[in-house]
């Protein structure tokens, strides 16, 4: 079979799930190189260069796809169950190629109410925080969840349910750019860098993701169900200021 045959039975299979499913986390893998199938008796040199090794390169988000592009899926994804106990779907807030991404694990009651992230009480000892740092999601930060409804009773999201959801945070990673990301709680910092985090042990140390410096810190609710964790938090604060400022090569840090 010809390579343009190859591609175009690919494409038409392509086109076929993304109008059944929407967006998709396979948009992001690399897709096959194709060629023409070696012929047995296909002159010696032809076999030769048909076997040669070709460089594979990344496939690019869709041209043109918006951050608007992205939230517009999310708000109608049916991936997984909880698309059936959801009030409102919570795509993330916040400024578009922002300093800082913040990351949770998803909304919760207010949150589902209002579509928004953070935004009960968790959410406004968040802003506290990255005031604090001046940080502030009107300005310079985006926020968002690993997934984007609300675990009934708020419990914690299953595996299934993040892998579900996670390439549309990766999709608004890739269009947002940000300098640094800041994970609030274990569940957020585990998915994003795919391994055990022990959050007691591991918070206020510095991971990356693709090449982005990644903190993660204490949840605000942690620190709302447990006082003594609030000193802890505020030395990862600290210290993540301090790294975007190398990072935009200021001189000030955060306040003592």
């Amino acid at each position: 079979m010809k390579k343009e045959e190859k591609e175009l039975i690919f494409n038409l299979l392509k086109s076929a799930d993304t109008n059944l499913y929407g967006y998709r986390r396979a948009e992001f893998a690399e897709e096959p190189v194709f060629t023409d199938d070696i012929m047995a008796d296909a002159p010696e040199a032809e076999k030769t260069a048909a076997m040669q090794p070709v460089q594979e390169t990344q496939t690019p988000l869709p041209s043109g796809m918006t951050l608007e592009d992205v939230n517009a899926k999310i708000m109608r994804c049916t991936r997984c169950q909880l698309a059936r106990t959801r009030n409102n779907v919570v795509p993330g807030q916040g400024v578009e190629q922002p300093l800082v991404l913040v990351i949770g694990e998803g909304p919760g009651a207010d949150e589902d109410a209002r579509g928004l992230p953070f935004v009960g009480k968790a959410g406004i000892l968040l802003d506290k925080m990255l005031a604090a740092i001046r940080l502030d999601r009107k300005t310079n930060c985006y926020i968002a969840n690993i997934v984007k409804c609300r675990p009934p009773e708020n419990r914690n999201p299953l595996p299934e349910e993040q892998d579900a959801c996670f390439s549309f945070l990766e999709a608004q990673i890739h269009i947002l750019k940000p300098k640094i990301i800041l994970c609030m709680g274990k569940i957020a910092a585990e998915k994003m860098l795919n391994q055990q985090i022990p959050i007691t042990q591991y918070h206020g140390h510095f991971f990356e993701y693709q090449g982005i410096p990644l903190m993660p810190t204490y949840h605000p609710s942690a620190l709302l169900r447990n006082e003594q964790l609030k000193r802890p938090a505020w030395e990862d604060l600290k210290g993540f200021r301090r790294k975007l400022d190398e990072i935009e090569g200021n001189t000030t840090g955060a306040q003592h």
